[in-house]
């Protein structure tokens, strides 16, 4: 961590510095950083005992941590995956949409590639077990700056002062994002923990993952998650859904 990461300064500043800090990294490293998380996450318990998880598409442009590996793996384990779509009525907030391999995805607001919102789709905010949120800069408290759009702060609002009940907010992130402390405002809401390549904060910490096969390798499944996309297609899922 650098002097200027320890030094109060304003949100808009930061943001700048730390979104300038992400997209230096270039494809060779945005992609060993993404295997890495995806391997420091696919044992752990919070992602092993949920069955509906909300995952986000990754911006090249803006240099954010790739997710789509462990999305990958999580629909062939026969998990429930959704994806955020910006809603175009009412306050800037998020629908969640459950997404299958090979749905085409189409360009939502801000450029953000998002699936179509069918209605018989979508999953209330309150029924997801895990989401992975994206952000531009955290602390080890689990204080998160996005975009500074508010959309998942409006999204989870109802997670305020009940951090200990799902869904648990999980911030997705390289280590360069990391900052010594963020001052909160009213409004928002707190992660549970924030995962890096490099290391776990907040409530993940302290939580052990699954160990390895005998022999030490990974087991096939999780081999199969980093291999084409298009090599099968994900896992046994039933037609049943919760609608908003």
């Amino acid at each position: 961590m650098t002097q200027a990461d320890s030094a109060p300064r304003k949100p808009l500043s930061l943001r700048r510095q730390i979104r300038a800090r992400r997209r230096s990294l270039d494809k060779r490293q945005q992609r060993a950083a993404a295997r890495r998380l995806f391997r420091r996450l696919r044992r752990h318990p919070w992602f092993r005992r949920a069955h509906r998880i909300a995952f986000y598409i990754a911006s090249p442009r803006e240099g954010e941590i790739d997710p789509s590996l462990l999305m990958r793996y999580a629909l062939r384990q026969g998990k429930r995956c959704y994806l955020p779509v910006m809603r175009r009525d009412g306050p800037d907030s998020l629908l969640f949409v459950r997404f299958r391999l090979h749905d085409r995805l189409r360009r939502g607001r801000f450029g953000v590639l998002q699936p179509v919102a069918h209605p018989y789709r979508r999953l209330s905010p309150r029924a997801l077990d895990l989401v992975l949120v994206p952000l531009v800069a955290f602390d080890a408290q689990g204080n998160r700056m996005g975009m500074g759009k508010g959309f998942y702060d409006r999204t989870f609002a109802f997670k305020r002062g009940r951090e200990a009940r799902r869904p648990w907010l999980l911030g997705v992130a390289h280590e360069c994002q990391k900052v010594e402390a963020l001052l909160p405002a009213p409004w928002d809401v707190r992660l549970q923990g924030v995962a890096t390549p490099e290391g776990l904060y907040g409530m993940l910490a302290g939580l052990s993952e699954r160990p390895k096969n005998p022999d030490g390798s990974a087991p096939a499944s999780e081999q199969a998650a980093l291999r084409d996309p298009t090599e099968q297609n994900a896992g046994r899922e039933d037609n049943h859904e919760y609608h908003q």
